[in-house]
Formats: C-alpha cells, sequence, structure tokens
C-alpha cells in the first residue's frame, strides 16, 4: 500500500508539467515576469541582470541571496514566534519552482520578530536547498515569504532532509496544478504552514534579496537552525520536475550573518 500511494505521488508531480527536461526553460503563462529567465543556459543567473531593466539588481546588487552562512556572530536577537493556522491555501505551479502556495492579503498567518509583525504572503521549495550552512546544502529548503504592513519584506528558510515523511508536504505534492500559470484554490483542501516548521526556532539573519529576478534586496532572511525532515520519496517527487531549481551562492560584501543565542 505504501509504495502505491509513492507511485500515485510521483505520478501526479509528472503531469504538473508535459516537458520535464525544458521546464526550467520555460517562461510561465502568468508567472509575474514579463521577461523569461531560467536556472540554467543563455538565460540563467550569470545573465539575470542583463535580460531586463528591473533585473538590474541581480548583476549589481551588493546584498544578494542566497549565502553561505559560515562564522555567524552570536547575538542577542529577538525571539521569532509564527503565528499560523489551517486554512484554504491557492496552489499555482509558476513555472520555477514547480507548486507555490500563494495567500491573500488579510489571510492571518504571522511571523512575529519582537514587536514587528509580518503576514505570509506566500511559500515555495527548492532542491536542494539555496542557503548552504557551513559549505554545505541541504536536501531541500521551504521559502516563507512574509510582508510587514509598511512594506518590508521577511524571508524564512526552513531547511530540509531526508527523514520521516511530511504530511503537509504529502497534501501540496498530492494536489499540484497541472501545468504553469494557473492558481487553484482546492475544494476542501485545507493546509496549516505551520507543518513546514521545526520545533525548536533558533535562527540565523541577515540582510538580502529575492533568490530569483527582479532580486530586490531590502529582504531580512531568518534561516531557521533546526531542519525538517522530509521522506527520500518527497524529496524525489519534487526532483523530478526541478532537479536544480537554485540561484548560485552570492558574495557577503561585509554583511554580518548574526546568530541566535
Amino acid at each position: 500500500m505504501r509504495d502505491s500511494r509513492v507511485g500515485h505521488v510521483l505520478m501526479l508531480v509528472m503531469l504538473i508539467h508535459p516537458a520535464v527536461t525544458g521546464a526550467q526553460n520555460a517562461a510561465p503563462a502568468a508567472g509575474g515576469w514579463r521577461t523569461p529567465w531560467s536556472y540554467d543556459g543563455a538565460i540563467g543567473p550569470a545573465h539575470w541582470g542583463e535580460l531586463d531593466p528591473d533585473y538590474a539588481a541581480c548583476g549589481t546588487g551588493r546584498e544578494q541571496s542566497p549565502i553561505d552562512i559560515a562564522g555567524a556572530e552570536k547575538s542577542a536577537l529577538p525571539a521569532v514566534r509564527f503565528e499560523y493556522h489551517n486554512g484554504p491555501v491557492r496552489l499555482i505551479n509558476n513555472g520555477y519552482t514547480a507548486v507555490r502556495v500563494n495567500y491573500p492579503k488579510g489571510n492571518g498567518n504571522f511571523l512575529v520578530v519582537g514587536d514587528t509583525r509580518y503576514e505570509l504572503t506566500q511559500f515555495h521549495f527548492h532542491h536542494p536547498s539555496e542557503e548552504y550552512i557551513n559549505g554545505k546544502p541541504y536536501a531541500m529548503a521551504a521559502h516563507l515569504m512574509h510582508a510587514s504592513s509598511d512594506g518590508r519584506v521577511a524571508g524564512v528558510t526552513v531547511l530540509l532532509r531526508a527523514g520521516a515523511a511530511n504530511a503537509t508536504v504529502q497534501r501540496l505534492w498530492e494536489h499540484m496544478p497541472p501545468s504553469p500559470g494557473t492558481e487553484h484554490e482546492i475544494s476542501g483542501l485545507e493546509v496549516d504552514p505551520g507543518g513546514l516548521l521545526p520545533r525548536e526556532f533558533g535562527y540565523f539573519t541577515y540582510s538580502g534579496s529575492q533568490t530569483a529576478p527582479p532580486c530586490t534586496e531590502g529582504v531580512t532572511w531568518i534561516v531557521l537552525k533546526t531542519p525538517v525532515e522530509v521522506s527520500s520519496a518527497q524529496i524525489a517527487a519534487f526532483a523530478k520536475l526541478y532537479p536544480h531549481d537554485v540561484r548560485p551562492l552570492q558574495p557577503l560584501n561585509g554583511r554580518v550573518v548574526k546568530e541566535s543565542r
């Protein structure tokens, strides 16, 4: 029975895009990008800054992400808290990260850092992780993006490693949209994004950017130190579609990475 369920998930993933090998080079029909880009080739990361004036920061920015987190400075950082709850989700295959879960404004899911509240706007996945810890990536990572009422952006990275299956990931994998650019609110499907979080919230933090065009800077990144387990089958299911949807590491350029005590 277990093997049958795994096979079913793999089949659903393969149906997300009819041409798996070319998926990374395809622009989404409605992904929010005016100019196509890719994770490799002539429109890959080395050329993002040249593709569109709006993407200039990808080539000239001084506080770009992702980075290799090493030698972080222990600091008295504010505690982080997640006020997440179960609720309906909107899924989109944007042609780049296979599945993104979008949240409308006023959804009531919050990241709280000290006295600042950031509402969840979307989350998505990368294989392997874009962030490295002491020179090494993890099998995958989830990026949960948030915005404050005054427009500040905070991204939370949850590092994912092979282990036990994750129930939240399983529910999402079983309902991935069948084609790029289509957003679906699945009737009866409710997800608690808290199911992607570890039990402990120690973290690294630094000032960075979006990790895809337009590479906008001013993003406060919070990289949770404790990884979360997902099964090897769940990792393989994602990797079948997107084996390497990651931007290369970016230079620190003098930035200081801080680590909670």
